[in-house]
């Protein structure tokens, strides 16, 4: 039913979209005409790498830089492409990833090979699953650019306060995922774009049905300042991405 489900949303999504998409398309090639599309290599299902695609919010070659995450502030992002990452314009060229059955529309959020080399045996399970395009941390942590931009390096801010708490996230939605959950992680989407705290109290709402855990529900109220904290798995906090 999920892959049945995933078929026909991305293809009603991609149709429904393509006035929104196509301007948006048009817009990035006149900027400075390059490719509007960005295909980033992503880790998918069992460790294969996929390549995920976007609309492109940066200047050509970003990714060469080796920074991974991107900050509200980044200075590789376009003109363009500010408005087109406020809006999650970006994300919308995933439900092509999604057809093809590189990734699904609820699930966690793909990594960069990078990151999931980090991941701790706890974390790997994650891997064990299609990727999506949305999830609960897309909800939770949604202002992730924003988060990480008073930071000099985004990478180890990311992995320091953004993944243990993403990930934990992630694994709890495998562990209680089902058909109508996946229902709720998408309705809460949209309406975490235009309300995001309406969305979080929706969210903690359906939670409590499913499975009243203080600590799942501290980690998506977001009411305490972020601190650096050890990845699922680990007693350590990341102060390097080198193996």
């Amino acid at each position: 039913m999920k892959r049945l489900f995933d078929i026909v949303i991305s293809i009603v999504a991609l149709v429904i979209t393509s006035p929104i998409l196509i301007p948006a398309i048009i817009a990035i090639w006149l900027q400075d005409f390059h490719s509007p599309f960005y295909l980033g290599n992503r880790i998918g299902k069992n460790n294969s790498q996929f390549k995920m695609i976007k609309l492109r919010s940066m200047i050509v070659n970003a990714d060469k830089s080796g920074v991974d995450s991107t900050s509200v502030d980044d200075n590789r992002i376009t003109n363009i492409g500010i408005i087109v990452r406020k809006f999650k314009l970006d994300e919308l060229p995933q439900f092509w990833n999604v057809l093809v059955g590189q990734m699904t529309i609820v699930g966690p959020r793909p990594n960069v090979k990078r990151e999931t080399d980090l991941y701790t045996s706890v974390e790997r399970r994650i891997l064990d699953f299609t990727p999506g395009i949305t999830d609960i941390a897309s909800i939770v942590f949604s202002d992730e650019s924003e988060i990480i931009a008073p930071y000099d390096d985004p990478d180890i801010a990311y992995n320091q306060l953004i993944r243990p708490r993403k990930n934990q996230l992630a694994l709890f939605y495998i562990d209680n995922r089902t058909f109508l959950f996946d229902i709720k992680i998408i309705f809460l989407t949209v309406i975490a774009i235009i309300n995001k705290k309406l969305s979080l109290k929706l969210l903690i709402r359906y939670i409590r049905k499913i499975h009243n855990s203080e600590k799942i529900i501290d980690l998506i109220r977001r009411e305490k300042p972020l601190t650096p904290c050890p990845p699922p798995g680990s007693e350590n906090i990341v102060i390097s991405r080198k193996l």
